[in-house]
């Protein structure tokens, strides 16, 4: 498999192979640091991405509230955060860092305001 790694701005070009002999049982070339052989792995055996979004806000002075989760979750898990996200309407005063949903759909990662709005 050919992927571009997005741990860092670099955008390495990864080659990701099977390889039994391996101890994660994948080899990856192309990475210039070992956080893109990590990502590399990573992306055969548990995909995950962090979301960040807006939700509705009542009572502020912009009808959107930016949001993002503060940690990834499984990359299968997307959409149906998505359809979570798409269906809250929540109220100011919102704090930056402010939990919006804890442990969203069971993830134990938290989604949080990214700005506040009074």
């Amino acid at each position: 498999m050919e992927t571009i790694c997005i741990v860092c701005p670099i955008g390495c070009r990864l080659t990701i192979s099977k390889d039994t002999s391996s101890p994660d049982g994948y080899v990856v070339t192309g990475n210039q640091c070992k956080r893109g052989e990590r990502y590399g792995i990573l992306e055969m055996t548990n995909p995950t991405r962090v979301i960040t979004s807006t939700v509705k806000i009542n009572n502020a002075h912009l009808k959107r509230l930016p949001v993002k989760t503060n940690g990834a979750i499984p990359k299968d898990m997307n959409f149906k955060c998505m359809e979570l996200i798409n269906s809250l309407e929540i109220e100011a005063p919102i704090k930056v860092g402010q939990v919006i949903i804890k442990n969203i759909l069971g993830t134990e990662i938290d989604l949080v305001a990214s700005r506040s709005m009074g």
